[in-house]
C-alpha cells in the first residue's frame, strides 16, 4: 500500500516521509504551479490514497503574488481531488485557521461560515470549496500554528531572536493552539487509511494543539523550555503591523475530529520539548 504524498521538505511531509508506506514527492518531482502536472503524478502512480502537505504558505508573500497563491492553494488541489475522484482513492488536504476572519472568542467548527482576511486564506478557502466540489472521498484538515524541528515556524523563529536578544515584543491579542507537525502527519495518515474503507467519513475537520495559549505565552514557554534568557513584553497586534492580516481568534474546535477518527488534541508543550533535544 502506497500512500502519495505532495510536499517533500515542509514541516509536515518531512514527518510523513519516514513511514513505510509513504512516498514523497518534492519539487524536482511535480511542479505545483502546474495542476496537470499534479494530475498525471497521480494517475501515473496509482496509490491507494493522497495527502497534500504542500501549499504556498508565504502569508506576507501571498499579499503581492496571490495570482501564484492562487495556483498552488486552490487550482493544484482541485486537480488532484479530480484525479483521486477519478480512481476512487482518499484525498487528504491540509488547510488552515486563517480562512476565518478571528472574530469573537469561541473556538471556530467545521460548519462556521469562512471569512478569510487575507490572500492566503482566501485561497486556501478557495482550494477547500474546489475539493468539496469535487466530492470523492476527500478530508480537509484545518490546523494552527503548525511548529517542528524542521522549515521555519514560530518555535525556531523565537529561538533565534532569544538567543541574541535579552528582550522581545511579541504580540498578545492573537489566541490559538500550537500544533505539533508530527501529529498532523500522523493523523493525516490515519484518516487517509479510514477512508479507504469508510468513505462516509469524508469531510471537514479541525486538530490543533492544546492548551490555547496567546503568541507571547507561547514564546515565554519556548524560552523556559530551552533556558533561554529573554523578556517577553506584550503589545497588540496593532503596534506589530504586517502585510497580512492575521487573525486574533484561532482557536478551533477538534471535537468532529475525535469523535470520527479518534484523535485526540495534542499536548504542545510535551512536543516543544521535544523539539529542542532535537535541534
Amino acid at each position: 500500500m502506497t500512500i502519495l504524498v505532495f510536499g517533500k521538505t515542509g514541516q509536515v511531509a518531512t514527518e510523513l516521509s519516514p513511514l513505510s508506506d509513504v512516498l514523497c514527492l518534492g519539487r524536482a518531482d511535480v511542479d505545483l504551479t502546474d495542476p496537470m502536472a499534479c494530475a498525471n503524478a497521480i494517475a501515473s502512480h496509482r496509490p491507494r490514497a493522497v495527502i497534500n502537505a504542500a501549499a504556498y504558505t508565504d502569508v506576507d508573500g501571498a499579499e503581492v503574488e496571490e495570482n501564484i497563491a492562487q495556483v498552488v492553494n486552490t487550482r493544484a488541489p482541485h486537480a488532484m481531488a479530480r484525479a483521486c475522484a477519478d480512481i476512487d482513492i482518499p484525498f487528504v488536504h491540509i488547510s488552515t485557521d486563517y480562512v476565518f476572519d478571528g472574530s469573537g472568542s469561541e473556538p471556530w467548527t467545521s460548519d462556521h461560515q469562512p471569512n478569510p482576511q487575507n490572500a492566503y486564506g482566501r485561497t486556501k478557502i478557495a482550494g477547500e470549496a474546489a475539493i468539496r466540489e469535487i466530492g470523492g472521498r476527500f478530508a480537509i484538515l484545518r490546523t494552527s500554528w503548525v511548529f517542528s524541528a524542521h522549515g521555519k515556524n514560530f518555535v525556531k523563529s523565537m529561538l533565534k531572536f532569544g538567543a541574541t536578544r535579552g528582550e522581545l515584543c511579541v504580540v498578545s491579542d492573537q489566541i490559538g493552539g500550537p500544533t505539533p507537525a508530527r501529529e498532523i502527519a500522523l493523523a493525516c495518515h490515519a484518516i487517509a487509511k479510514a477512508l479507504m474503507d469508510a468513505p462516509e467519513k469524508a469531510g471537514v475537520y479541525h486538530l490543533s494543539g492544546t492548551p490555547d495559549c496567546n503568541r507571547a505565552d507561547f514564546a515565554r514557554q519556548i524560552f523556559n523550555a530551552a533556558k533561554v534568557s529573554c523578556k517577553v513584553d506584550e503589545i497588540p497586534s496593532s503596534q506589530f503591523p504586517t502585510p497580512a492580516e492575521r487573525p486574533l481568534n484561532s482557536r478551533l474546535d477538534c471535537q468532529g475530529l475525535e469523535q470520527t477518527f479518534g484523535v485526540r488534541r495534542p499536548d504542545w508543550r510535551a512536543y516543544l520539548r521535544d523539539q529542542l533535544t532535537e535541534n
